[in-house]
């Protein structure tokens, strides 16, 4: 008896193993979480300022994470939205355009929603490419904001309101901090639990075998499209709010920065794997690289080349990039070392 309960302990372990290791093995995050470290690291020895000036930090935080989270939704299905830096112009212009701040606000959301809308009909329904499609809005919004701004800032009518805004509810935390936080929830919870969330990882995992399966492929993308569209016009109120005025050129680093953020929180660009959690601890590793930057003196566009190697660096790490290029080697060195037929 003895023997056989050893045994069975053994099982057990292994059990236990194998199944702390398959779970491992589905988690997407291992990139983002390797980034944040050495971000901090490179914080605490180079600029440890950025811990201090917490406020700073958890500010551009909010602006990164929540364009971010949008974009959780739309890359999860294999799509891409490169819009929304141009859907935060337009709506911080929209909005700032009214007298009523609330009616601009609404405006600004709704606008964000039908603009999602006619991308997801582009992709879902006309079938054209998601990066055509989304490319082709980004610039059309974005001389729609010229053309409603006159090619100048839009001050707001009720400052007091803006200001109102960038004062903390909780603690430092204001409320921009705060409605980042409730949609990284929200989208954690929808994703997670909810059964059209969770159809967007097979939406994005195999869309011919989800569409056999019943799942509604086209409303799904419908869905995740108009909450991308509705949580960049969300960032373009909060970045007008927070500037008491409206700029044109707003958002044109939020698409990098965005895209950054999901693809290190390992968000598979061909879609059907990744998670919220990945996307903050991309967001959260960028927000303190650019703040620790900015501290450091470093220009913006410098900036943005680091940022475009990180990401660069990303893809290239991506799992199933490593495998087609092995599979590619390995393919090439085969046809090298096979006899010729002819001899």
């Amino acid at each position: 008896m003895t023997q056989t309960a050893t045994l069975d302990l053994g099982n057990a372990n292994t059990d236990l193993v194998s199944r702390l290791k398959t779970g491992l093995a589905r988690r997407t995050e291992g990139r983002a979480v390797i980034l944040l470290v050495l971000v901090l690291i490179w914080a605490l020895i180079w600029e440890p300022t950025v811990f201090s000036a917490y406020e700073v930090t958890l500010g551009r935080l909010a602006l990164i994470g929540l364009t971010a989270v949008g974009l959780t939704a739309v890359i999860l299905m294999g799509e891409l939205d490169l819009s929304i830096a141009s859907i935060l112009a337009v709506s911080g212009v929209v909005m700032a355009s009214f007298d009523n701040v609330f009616v601009g606000i609404a405006i600004a959301l709704a606008i964000g929603l039908v603009i999602g809308a006619v991308n997801a009909f582009f992709v879902a329904v006309v079938g054209i490419n998601s990066f055509i499609a989304t490319l082709g809005m980004l610039f059309f919004l974005r001389g729609m904001a010229f053309v409603i701004s006159d090619e100048e800032p839009v001050s707001m009518e009720n400052k007091d309101f803006a200001l109102d805004f960038g004062k903390p509810l909780i603690g430092e935390f204001t409320p921009r901090i705060l409605i980042f936080v409730l949609a990284f929830i929200a989208m954690h919870i929808f994703l997670t639990r909810v059964r059209v969330g969770r159809e967007f990882y097979a939406v994005g995992g195999n869309r011919e075998a989800a569409r056999d399966a019943g799942v509604p492929v086209r409303r799904r993308v419908f869905t995740g499209f108009m909450i991308s569209g509705f949580v960049a016009a969300g960032a373009g109120v909060i970045v007008t709010l927070q500037l008491t005025a409206a700029d044109p050129t707003a958002g044109s680093n939020a698409l990098l920065t965005s895209f950054a953020a999901a693809i290190v929180g390992g968000i598979l660009l061909n879609g059907g794997r990744g998670s919220v959690l990945g996307t903050l601890l991309g967001a959260t590793s960028l927000a303190l690289l650019q703040v620790g930057m900015t501290f450091r003196g470093i220009e913006a566009d410098v900036q943005n080349i680091i940022i475009g190697l990180v990401l660069f660096i990303a893809v290239i790490t991506d799992p199933n990039s490593i495998r087609a290029v092995v599979g590619s080697v390995r393919s090439f060195l085969s046809a090298r070392s096979a006899p010729d037929p002819s001899t």
